[in-house]
């Protein structure tokens, strides 16, 4: 691991150990808050409680870092961000279903160099180090290696995903659609899971229409490290696009021709060859629509 990254690391895993204590004593209490943000997403106390709390420890550990969260937005103007999502999957924390994770990355400039993925009701915690490889254990010391799979075929590919509202509401649903009908086997096992379950090897290929920076830094390096791709629907490298799709690499392109949006300028001639030999292009021009569209 690169020297200047070590101690990083393990402050992720301090701060996410403090997470994990509060999040799991809010964890189906009968008196946790709920409101509604102007987003109409819901946030609880143990959202805000958890980002206040890293929020603290970082000023004492590291005073000249910026901060992003999603429940507090940005503080700070260094160039080493510590980027934070409290709860990752609120509703399910609110309706006491245990998938859910706090996600701690640290980007210096526009590179993620440390994530860390903390799931305490699932038992399970993610992380990586860039040029260190990706890991999942209960800690530091108790640890085995992520890989992604070898699956080179969407036919024979596993995909997970969140839902069909998102890619409904971005009028990209029949797009969806015709690479699920491509894909041996989808289930919707969400949010972070998606993405880790891509790192691990367990699923191939993961996608999500609209996603935020805090959702998806801590997941992309540790994708990327254990061996895979993360890239927006545009294939833009990183979680820098606003959507997403992770993949163990070989299903990248594939999963792009189907999914991705072009730019507005590119045709056939830009296109490159998909797994059938068509080009790009001829895969747009086919897609199935959503109803009503």
């Amino acid at each position: 691991m690169p020297a200047t990254h070590t101690d990083d690391l393990r402050l992720a895993h301090v701060l996410a150990d403090d997470a994990d204590s509060l999040t799991m004593n809010r964890f189906k209490a009968l008196d946790l808050h709920v409101t509604t943000k102007p987003d109409l997403t819901p946030v609880t106390d143990a959202d805000q409680a958890v980002e206040d709390g890293i929020r603290r420890a970082l000023g004492r550990a590291r005073p000249r870092d910026s901060v992003l969260g999603e429940e507090r937005g940005g503080s700070g103007w260094g160039s080493r961000r510590w980027v934070i999502d409290p709860i990752d999957g609120t509703k399910n924390f609110i309706r006491g279903t245990p998938v859910w994770a706090t996600l701690i990355a640290l980007m210096i400039e526009d590179d993620v160099v440390v994530g860390c993925v903390s799931a305490p009701a699932l038992g399970r915690r993610w992380w990586a180090a860039r040029g260190d490889g990706a890991w999942t254990g209960k800690s530091l010391f108790s640890a085995s290696s992520c890989r992604v799979s070898d699956v080179d075929r969407l036919e024979n590919a596993s995909m997970s995903y969140s839902g069909l509202g998102g890619w409904e509401e971005h009028d990209r649903l029949g797009d969806f659609l015709a690479l699920t009908r491509r894909c041996w086997r989808t289930r919707a096992y969400g949010d972070f899971w998606s993405h880790t379950l891509v790192a691990e090897g367990a699923v191939d290929l993961a996608a999500e229409p609209d996603l935020e920076l805090y959702d998806m830094a801590a997941l992309s390096v540790i994708v990327e490290e254990a061996g895979g791709q993360f890239t927006s629907l545009s294939g833009q490298e990183g979680p820098h696009g606003g959507n997403a799709l992770s993949s163990n690499a070989r299903l990248h392109d594939q999963a792009l021709a189907l999914i991705g949006e072009l730019p507005d300028e590119a045709g056939s001639a830009e296109a490159g060859p998909d797994d059938d030999g068509g080009s790009v292009h001829d895969l747009h021009a086919g897609r199935s629509q959503p109803p009503d569209r």
